[in-house]
């Protein structure tokens, strides 16, 4: 059973950040050496492409602001930050490179750093890892002399990098090199693959006699094997053009005096005559990087956290529940309450506890005007499960109205501060106006599609608010339009890549533009709560504005939306009955019927999934070439490289013949196989088996079945329950909390003896300014949970030492050596 448990220890990798801005970017190599050019960035896993910005404006200091977030899918070397420049014929030339290894990741993890920016060497432009086996035999010569040769094993390479987009034809170069000497051997080429497999074997002549004849050009004596060491090079064959080197590793001879047989795997390096020019002149770079590595135990393992945290809405006082201190002792970090919300969502805990939470907040406020106005625990919560259950509300909502106003590119500016000359004020202001109509009204006339949840939650948050201030008519409003007019539709509206309502951040003109309606947006939506008049604004140009809209017809759609969204009238759910996009992009798709080989196979579509079917199209926005149920899909497996040497590729089989797929990198794999493998899980006809390779020539490549309705011979992946719109693995978010509560076990501590002293000693307290950095209702029940939340601890914290003692030898696949250099 321990085995079993082991086996099902997930590491999950995921990278979240912000590639902020450029400084004094240096000329670009080649002929045509502007210093200013249209510049972009990209972000690769070792040598795989996994992000690009979009291209911007000619400037040596270009401002990017584009956050990115994504799963790591696979073990990688090193994480590296390219800035390219777009020069004529839409030609692209790099500027320089940030590459920061793995290991050195936690250094920069959470703040922003200025790094160098360095030379795009190709001699350093490697990954991968090599198998290597090493032995001294003893050899008798003719004349009876005994000498040493040198047996070198190359067994295989994996990880290798895409060239030009496709598999590379590797091959190998064996050398054993020393102070006179350098012996030279070759594999034979593989083709079309990045995993490929030698399995040659090299004899090298180590050591000889005295008597042994000096034709050659070289003598080895016995004291030279301390200086000898094996090079193995990789290559990719060009046939016509020039090779490219792939990387390389450097493994000592005297290794061997231990052990007479060496056996290991070995991270390729760059080659040690790399560019060693200098980086100054190349500018520098401002980045924001958070990685998260986090190593998911069996489900078993996480149970008494997680039922001590789905507990706490029936915690009285809520402030003694483990939820409640964890945002406590976390209030500092915003982020740290998103695990809790997501937990708490999937198991339909979070409106009692968020309930619970509003509450607490609305007794320690005074006036009505500032209700849910302050970052606190119970706003925290709210912000995270809107984010999480409102983005297709979002989308279906707004997503329409932004594209337009992004596409369509009109000019809005009403401050005459900031006119540019030629501007006409009162064509700007009719086009604002336009846009703020479009948006306001879609808003207003959106309340069908808001999800339950919200309403539940904002119903809530109405009664509650109603009860603590029964004396004004306009807290009912307020509690609610200062989470969805301010806290939702206003910050989407005026930050639509954060909310996937866009695939980069606009331009600075389009981002004044979506400035100006968000600030009305929230102006209207306070209207109606609040019953603001004109007077209140500070700027003269948005009173002007403003006094072009009908006040009175505003309030009352306002109200009308407001009483729609949190009265006690049930709606029916148009979530899952709706169609909702849950992904789509370009991919590469195998044409049916084809021959096994051959570019014309693959063509480019454009692939999309919703809850209910699975298309592909000829371009975006095209009809659907085809559709498929995905209540029809049997399983969404990885395809094996070698089926069409190709990597990224996946299958999704249904009814009919399989869809061969091709993702742009492993990142966008990755998520095509969770996404359709989350909407099908639940399909009856799912298969226990699949083919990992293709039908052809007769037979399965895989296992040569020669029946195309044969069994698959590999087991499927089994899909880890989540929800489907939610999107929730609850064993990873306990893991992070208890990451977080692990990470403030000082805090914790002050907490827990903070409330021994208030429980004993009921006098003035003079700890009090610690004291007060906690909520601490009822001493003695949240000296209680604190004492439960220390046991599921420790606990699961012996569970993980138990784990990590399985750590890979070093030398093993799955924990390289890291081969010198020249």
């Amino acid at each position: 059973m321990a085995e079993e448990d082991d086996a099902r220890v997930r590491i999950l990798q995921s990278l979240r950040g912000k590639i902020c801005e450029a400084k004094n970017l240096g000329p670009v190599s080649g002929p045509n050496r502007q210093r200013d050019l249209c510049t972009f960035c990209t972000i690769s896993l070792d040598q795989e492409e996994v992000f690009r910005t979009k291209v911007f404006d000619k400037s040596v200091s270009p401002f990017y602001g584009e956050d990115f977030y994504f799963e790591i899918p696979r073990p990688f070397q090193c994480l590296s930050f390219y800035v390219y420049a777009k020069i004529v014929f839409q030609r692209e030339l790099s500027v320089g490179k940030v590459s920061i290894r793995k290991d050195d990741l936690c250094k920069y993890s959470g703040k922003e750093h200025w790094f160098s920016l360095h030379p795009v060497d190709p001699n350093s432009e490697v990954q991968g890892k090599v198998h290597l086996e090493m032995r001294l035999n003893e050899v008798i010569t003719e004349n009876g002399s005994v000498g040493q040769h040198l047996v070198v094993r190359i067994i295989e390479c994996q990880g290798l990098p895409l060239i030009s987009g496709q598999n590379c034809d590797p091959y190998a170069t064996v050398s054993l090199v020393g102070p006179a000497r350098s012996d030279q051997k070759k594999t034979k080429v593989k083709k079309k693959t990045s995993n490929p497999h030698f399995e040659e074997t090299f004899f090298f002549e180590v050591t000889r006699s005295s008597s042994y004849s000096k034709k050659s050009n070289f003598q080895v004596e016995e004291e030279d094997i301390e200086k000898l060491e094996i090079k193995v090079d990789l290559w990719n064959n060009e046939n016509l053009a020039q090779d490219v080197f792939l990387g390389e590793t450097r493994v000592p001879v005297k290794i061997l005096r231990n052990d007479h047989i060496h056996k290991a795997w070995y991270l390729l390096q760059p080659k040690g005559n790399g560019s060693k020019s200098k980086s100054d002149d190349l500018g520098s770079l401002r980045l924001k990087l958070t990685y998260i590595e986090d190593t998911v135990l069996p489900s078993a393992c996480y149970t008494p956290l997680c039922n001590l945290l789905l507990k706490s809405p029936d915690v009285k006082p809520i402030s003694a529940s483990a939820a409640h201190i964890l945002g406590d002792i976390c209030r500092e970090r915003y982020e740290a309450v998103l695990p809790m919300v997501r937990l708490l969502l999937h198991h339909n805990r979070f409106v009692p506890f968020v309930s619970a939470v509003a509450a607490l907040e609305l007794d320690n406020t005074q006036e009505a005007n500032t209700i849910f106005r302050g970052n606190s625990l119970a706003t925290r919560c709210i912000d995270d499960m809107m984010k999480i259950v409102g983005k297709n509300y979002l989308a279906v909502t707004l997503k329409p109205v932004i594209d337009e106003i992004c596409e369509s590119n009109k000019t809005c500016e009403i401050d005459p501060i900031k006119l540019k000359e030629g501007d006409n004020v009162e064509v700007n202001k009719e086009n604002l106006q336009g846009y703020v109509q479009k948006v306001f009204s879609s808003i207003t006339q959106s309340s069908s599609s808001c999800p339950p949840l919200m309403c539940d939650v904002f119903r809530s948050l109405r009664h509650l608010a109603c009860k603590r201030f029964p004396a004004d008519p306009h807290v009912q409003y307020s509690a609610v339009s200062s989470f969805v007019f301010l806290r939702f539709f206003a910050v989407a509206v005026l930050s639509p890549h954060s909310f996937q309502l866009r695939s980069h951040h606009p331009d600075p003109e389009i981002s004044r533009t979506l400035t100006l309606i968000s600030k009305t947006i929230q102006t209207l939506g306070s209207w109606g709560s609040l019953s603001k008049k004109l007077s209140s604004f500070k700027e003269t140009y948005m009173y002007d504005f403003f006094k072009s809209f009908q006040e009175e017809k505003c309030i009352e759609k306002v109200k009308k939306f407001l009483d729609e969204i949190s009265s006690n009238v049930s709606k029916e759910s148009s979530g899952l009955e709706d169609a909702v996009v849950l992904k789509e992009g370009e991919v590469q798709k195998r044409g049916q019927g084809r021959k096994r080989l051959g570019k014309k196979n693959f063509k480019k579509r454009w692939l999309r999934v919703t809850n209910r079917e699975l298309s592909y199209h000829k371009h975006k926005g095209k009809e659907a070439l085809c559709i498929i149920n995905v209540k029809n899909i049997q399983a969404v497996e990885k395809l094996d490289e070698s089926a069409f040497n190709r990597k990224n590729m996946f299958q999704v089989v249904h009814s009919e013949k399989p869809l061969y797929v091709q993702a742009g990198n492993c990142v966008e794999a990755s998520e095509w196989l969770e996404v359709l493998g989350q909407v099908s899980r639940c399909n009856e006809g799912r298969l226990a088996t699949f083919h990992p390779s293709n039908y052809t020539s007769g037979a399965w490549q895989c296992c040569r079945s020669q029946s195309n309705n044969a069994p698959g011979c590999k087991p499927c992946t089994s899909v880890v329950v989540a929800n489907l719109q939610l999107d929730i693995d609850c064993d990873r978010e306990t893991e992070r909390i208890f990451s977080l509560l692990s990470s403030n076990d000082t805090k914790l501590q002050n907490m827990e003896d903070a409330c021994a002293s208030m429980a004993v000693y009921q006098g003035p307290q003079r700890e009090q300014e610690d004291y007060s950095k906690f909520t601490i209702q009822e001493p003695k029940e949240t000296f209680q949970t604190l004492k439960q939340l220390r046991n599921v601890m420790e606990e699961l914290q012996r569970q993980h030492n138990i784990r990590s003692d399985n750590t890979a030898q070093y030398g093993s696949l799955d924990n390289p050596i890291v081969g010198k250099t020249s």
